[in-house]
């Protein structure tokens, strides 16, 4: 076991190497991805094999909790490894324990690409000594636990536009038709994509992170983030901010502007961010978050109706992985936590209330506007909403 040397640029050169060609990486594992996390602190661990190659890491985000002297340690969608390899996890769980000294942790968690019904991994971190809860709901991860992928290796444009469900096909060529315009944009069109990604956020009721947090994100991913905008008669009507890295292109934030979804620019900017990820043979285009509960009631199932016509799969992922570094810290932090879950349950019962009148409006509206033989918004109409947490 190893901790990275920040320092040394060859170090962070060889780790980054690792990271980008393993087919378990992300972009959450990257050394770009902490200088966005500038409220978070970092380390990353390494396991070598007898050849001296890198064999496994983990990159470890440390938040410092006010008031206890203690701090948090996430390892977001790592690590990055070959999940069976038994040795090669216990090294890195060594690894984070020496972190967790250093740092005074209390917690070391970890949300690895595995799968629900991983069981032979899911006991190996077991045996390991990490606590794990199955199937949780929806808001009670920090990263989402279902997302919907398509698997885009080996295939070519052709192939994958027929695939789609022919609505969807039909939709990217209205955008076209209307003379729809995706254009890929630096940061200063952020004063473009925000105040659409501010009226979505309120429409649909999730947290708006504030402007600057858009320019670190794409000044920190550098060529791995794109800022993608749809333009309509020259006014931005849909936008989204998208990742590649590991051979995986991440749609991680979109924006849409509800007044002219006729004109269906979020299908046309999400082929166009496929053709993207196709490039340089990626693997994997991933929509990011969908709900658990895929009942129609579901106030997040348009997200999920919308990606679907995309023609991928659900993937659903095992969820968070706890290793407890300070059981009495652990107990007092936990406690107060519990407390500020409470709060924001109730807070989150207020917005889905909000956000189920707010469609049930639109809804209404829509009958309306059919009835005079205008037709209601049509493709889902909910891909601008967020889909991760972005932690």
């Amino acid at each position: 076991m190893e901790i990275l040397n920040k320092s040394d640029q060859k170090a962070l050169a060889e780790y980054t190497a690792f990271v980008e060609g393993h087919p378990n990486g992300g972009f959450m594992q990257s050394v770009e991805w902490t200088r966005l996390k500038y409220n978070w602190g970092w380390e990353a661990v390494l396991s070598r094999g007898e050849n001296g190659k890198i064999a496994g890491s983990c990159l470890i985000l440390i938040r410092k909790v006010p008031l206890f002297g203690c701090s948090l340690l996430y390892a977001p969608r790592g690590p990055v490894c070959d999940f069976y390899d038994e040795a090669v996890l216990r090294d890195l769980l060594e690894g984070a324990k020496a972190v967790g000294k250093k740092h005074r942790g209390y917690l070391f968690k970890m949300d690895p690409y595995v799968l629900e019904d991983d069981e032979r991994f899911i006991a190996l971190a077991r045996k390991l000594g990490f606590q794990f809860t199955p199937h949780l709901k929806d808001f009670e991860t920090i990263q989402t636990r279902s997302n919907y992928m398509l698997d885009i290796a080996g295939k070519t444009e052709e192939e994958l536009l027929a695939s789609f469900h022919s609505k969807w096909r039909y939709n990217i060529r209205v955008a076209l038709k209307h003379g729809v315009e995706c254009r890929i944009c630096d940061k200063s069109a952020l004063d473009d994509f925000y105040p659409i990604y501010c009226e979505t956020g309120g429409r649909d009721g999730f947290t708006v992170r504030p402007k600057e947090y858009f320019a670190r994100f794409l000044d920190a991913m550098g060529e791995h983030a794109r800022l993608y905008i749809c333009y309509y008669q020259g006014k931005p009507i849909s936008g989204a901010v998208t990742t590649k890295y590991s051979g995986k292109t991440c749609y991680v934030y979109g924006a849409s502007d509800s007044s002219i979804r006729k004109v269906m620019p979020n299908h046309l900017m999400q082929w166009e961010m496929i053709k993207w990820a196709m490039e340089d043979g990626g693997t994997l285009y991933d929509f990011q978050g969908i709900p658990v509960d895929l009942s129609e009631n579901s106030p997040m199932y348009g997200v999920y109706k919308f990606k679907k016509g995309f023609n991928g799969k659900i993937v659903t992922f095992a969820g968070e992985f706890d290793y407890v570094l300070n059981g009495a810290m652990h107990r007092i932090v936990g406690a107060a936590q519990n407390t500020v879950d409470r709060l924001h349950k109730v807070q989150r019962k207020l917005r889905t209330r909000q956000k189920l009148e707010t469609m049930q409006k639109a809804f209404s509206e829509g009958k309306s506007q059919n009835s005079t033989g205008q037709n209601p918004p049509a493709g889902g109409g909910k891909s601008g909403s967020a889909s991760a947490k972005g932690e």
